[in-house]
């Protein structure tokens, strides 16, 4: 981001070079040991000071955002070079002068720069930023791809001995050309020396400087440049703009190479590069030798439908529709979606759906129109204006038992704020010229129109026989059940606050599942229309959801890119599905349930098998709650380096207008799932003990007026036998000291009153004084505010502080009396080392006397002794 190319030394793990000639951000690099003739130049090694002297050369290049390509040597330094050759070659520094002369800072230098490599002629994208740059692995060409191209300019890498010869007819051209101007300047000279005059000497020393400004630029163009080594021979112009390229590893037959070319349309391209045996001066030539175009699609996926034998899977995306193999993964049918009111566009397939028999899909587009595809051939053979405007949904409606006699019956809801009713029927020989073609073939006829207030956004069918529901999501966030035989109004289910984008009812008509923009999830009763419970878990629109057959499991999709499988008798998230990098647009179910299909806006079709592991509900909340505290100081919404850089200007500013004596520091632990689970753990206790406070004094009332005899209260065994304000403490020390106050941030207010509570009673019996007095001060500058301003809480605190100071005073001088008594311990001790003579054995000194209990242990040993 800064322009800058750092090179750096692995072993000694620091920057060695720093290069800083970019215009701008450097965006890509490529670093390649060029091959090396084995018969070159003697005076290579020297001149050039390459890796190796002579066996090989290292290049790196660069591509920058104001459209140049810079080429550097990678080489040893200067210095090296010189103790390399004094090493090999004794008495050299002082009988002979080296080459090597350079001044001080270029000393250290490994990477030198050789030029910039010139445009193809009549480029129109050479001012875009370099993107990709790519060599070829065997080192004779090379590629570079700028921004929004549909070009690839290539250049062919000379051998050494070509590249020496390049710079000496450069050099001689160069000779040539100041030749030609130095005759051309004494003819003008004397021309003008017959007007010889006072400025004569003047114009004299004025050609002198020139020539002396002259000279350095003529000793950096002695060395290899650039445009001696890598020669513009071709440009490879794709049929969509390129995303990235890779050359081949081969070499072919007459001396071509291959290009693959990763297209903005999901599909690739193979160039061949040859020379032109037919031109004189042998110009490359490029051609498309082979296109991979089907094997995905060129935009987002629309829609997905399974047959009914779950072996086959068609996915609808802007103007293309595939069947795919779902066993094998691979694509068996690419075919187009021609557009009927315009033969130069698309048609946009939004919603698709299988007939019986698998032969055949109906699929509804934006422009309206309903068409009837026949997957062996890959013809259109029915089209039907069905709609003014865009049908987004569609489902078809198969009797139990069906023999291939009983009628099917399609629903199709559009933007045009109509939901009609399709029969299929056969297309015979009266039919006209158009539909004669295809006799034999499925045809949709229209029986019914249901009206709506507001554009439909869904439909779906119910699954029983005995009472066929219709289920319809509008515009204006209602979903609205009627029945299916005489579309009269059942149930109106209102809850969401955005539209409901998806909705599906379980097999056995129990309950219906929606998924709105809301992020929400609602689960409703179809026998009253009420609300069973709210789920939430993604963090953008939900886009698609199905039931999985004979359960009351449902798998969802959304727009933040993921997955989630859910259990509606429960009200629980089982699994989590990552995988996309864009929106998740559709998804469908097998019949037994093996596996899903999902199909999203990044272009990929994913398979989620069911595998035989067990999953465990508490391990999947306790990865979710990892995964939300492992973003950054939950900073997760940044994307982009932008924002990031951005936010990272506006903290320093406000850093440079903060007071220089405030504190810089932060917490050195970040929320966990195990500080989180310590919170809990304290809430639990606060609870038990709570119980435990409120059942004792329930129990010491009822037994007020009766006899000393009565029964005695059996304490609770979850508290382990300890009072509360000591079960308490216990949960408090079993907690690590470096999670306890992330722990006690988790607690809401009410439990914070409730712990203040129990930490005054302990402070009382003098329990646990160092740890009370941590928890009291960390609780009350977290929740400063709100303590203070509880009226309640002014007494508590108001007394916590006076146990605070009384207690902490008491330790205060029981650690001093405890440090003093060491000291004197201690000298004693070295009184007694630094005695000389040998104490009489009779005599015997109480060491110990007047410090405690230590005088009555000494006592004891005596006493055994």
């Amino acid at each position: 981001m800064d322009g800058l190319v750092k090179v750096w030394d692995l072993k000694s793990q620091c920057c060695v070079q720093t290069i800083a000639n970019h215009g701008g951000q450097v965006l890509c690099s490529a670093v390649l040991m060029l091959p090396s003739s084995t018969d070159s130049v003697q005076g290579t090694g020297s001149e050039e000071g390459e890796i190796g002297h002579g066996k090989s050369r290292c290049r790196l290049v660069t591509g920058c955002i104001d459209g140049k390509v810079r080429v550097y040597s990678v080489h040893q330094s200067k210095r090296m070079m010189r103790e390399q050759l004094l090493e090999h070659h004794e008495g050299y520094g002082s009988g002979k002068n080296t080459d090597i002369n350079v001044t001080d800072s270029e000393e250290d230098d490994i990477c030198t720069f050789m030029g910039m490599l010139s445009p193809p002629i009549n480029s129109l994208t050479s001012n875009e930023k370099v993107v990709t740059l790519e060599f070829h692995p065997l080192g004779n060409y090379f590629g570079f791809l700028r921004s929004n191209s549909k070009t690839i300019d290539i250049y062919m890498i000379r051998s050494e001995e070509e590249s020496f010869q390049k710079r000496r007819r450069r050099l001689r051209r160069r000779r040539e050309k100041e030749n030609k101007s130095k005759q051309k300047e004494d003819t003008n000279h004397v021309q003008k020396s017959t007007k010889r005059g006072l400025l004569d000497d003047e114009e004299e020393k004025d050609e002198g400087d020139e020539m002396k400004i002259e000279e350095p630029f003529i000793k950096d163009l002695e060395q290899i440049q650039a445009s001696d080594e890598f020669e513009y021979v071709t440009s490879i112009r794709a049929s969509h703009k390129i995303k990235g390229f890779k050359f081949a590893p081969y070499i072919e037959k007459k001396g071509g190479v291959r290009v693959v070319c990763a297209l903005g349309t999901n599909a690739l391209e193979v160039h061949s590069i040859s020379r032109d045996e037919s031109a004189n001066d042998q110009q490359h030539k490029t051609h498309v030798v082979s296109s991979l175009d089907m094997y995905g699609h060129p935009t987002g996926i629309r829609s997905i439908a399974l047959s009914s034998d779950d072996i086959l899977a068609c996915t609808v995306s802007k103007n293309i529709a595939k069947v795919w193999n779902v066993g094998n993964r691979s694509c068996l049918r690419s075919f187009p979606l021609a557009s009927v009111s315009s033969k130069k566009q698309g048609s946009y397939g939004l919603c698709s759906v299988f007939l019986p028999g698998d032969t055949h899909v109906v699929i509804g587009t934006r422009e309206g129109f309903l068409m009837i595809v026949d997957i062996a051939s890959g013809d259109i053979v029915y089209t039907e204006k069905a709609h003014d405007r865009e049908i987004w949904s569609i489902d078809i409606k198969i009797p139990t038992g069906y023999n291939g006699e009983d009628r099917i019956t399609l629903v199709t809801g559009s933007a045009d704020k109509t939901v009609k009713f399709w029969e299929l029927e056969s297309q015979d020989d009266g039919s006209d010229d158009d539909v004669s073609n295809h006799i034999g073939q499925p045809m949709v006829v229209h029986t019914r129109t249901l009206e709506s207030s507001d554009d439909v956004i869904a439909v779906r069918y119910s699954y029983s026989n005995e009472k066929r529901l219709v289920i319809v999501s509008t515009l204006d966030c209602l979903i609205k059940v009627f029945f299916d035989d005489t579309l009269k109004f059942f149930l109106s289910l209102y809850g969401h606050t955005l539209p409901a984008l998806a909705l599906d009812a379980s097999d056995d008509d129990a309950i219906l599942a929606s998924g709105g923009a809301d992020k929400s999830i609602k689960i409703w009763g179809l026998d009253f229309g009420d609300t069973h419970r709210t789920l939430y878990g993604h963090s953008d629109s939900i886009t698609d959801l199905k039931f999985v057959r004979k359960t009351h499991n449902f798998f969802t999709s959304s727009k933040d890119g993921t997955i989630r499988y859910w259990d509606a008798d429960r009200f629980e998230q089982i699994l989590l599905l990552n995988g996309h990098i864009s929106e998740v647009n559709c998804l469908t179910i097998a019949k037994t349930g093996a596996y899903v299909l999902s199909g999203a806006m990044d272009r990929q079709i994913r398979v989620w098998e069911r595998t035989k592991d067990m999953v465990f509900l508490e391990e999947e909340k306790e990865r979710a709650l990892e995964d939300m505290f492992d973003n950054v100081e939950n900073r997760g919404d940044e994307v982009g380096t932008e924002r990031i850089m951005r936010r990272q200007r506006e903290e320093e500013a406000q850093e440079e207008d903060d007071d220089e004596n405030e504190p810089q520091s932060a917490e050195a632990v970040k929320r966990s799932v195990l500080s989180i689970a310590a919170g809990d753990r304290i809430m639990e206790a606060l609870e038990r003990a709570d119980q435990e406070v409120k059942d004792a004094a329930s129990f010491r009332k009822s037994q007020d007026g009766k006899g000393s005899g009565t029964n005695k209260r059996s304490p609770n065994p979850l508290l382990l036998g300890m009072e509360p304000p000591m079960y308490i403490l216990w949960v408090l020390r079993s907690i690590k000291c470096a999670e306890l106050e992330q722990s006690l941030s988790v607690l809401p207010l009410n439990y914070t009153e409730r712990l203040v509570y129990y930490l005054i009673i302990l402070l009382r019996s003098g329990h646990g004084i160092e740890l009370c007095g941590r928890c009291a001060i960390f609780l009350v500058k977290t929740h400063q505010q709100q303590l203070v301003g509880h009226n309640k809480m002014s007494a508590p605190l108001g007394e916590l502080r006076r146990l605070l100071k009384q207690r902490l005073a008491q330790v205060r001088d029981t650690v001093g009396y405890n440090l003093a008594a060491i000291r004197m311990i201690q000298k004693l001790s070295t009184e007694h080392k630094n005695r000389y003579h040998v104490p009489d054995e009779g005599f015997q000194k109480d060491v110990f006397k007047g410090l405690g209990l230590g005088s009555e242990l000494a006592e004891s040993l005596q006493r055994k002794k």
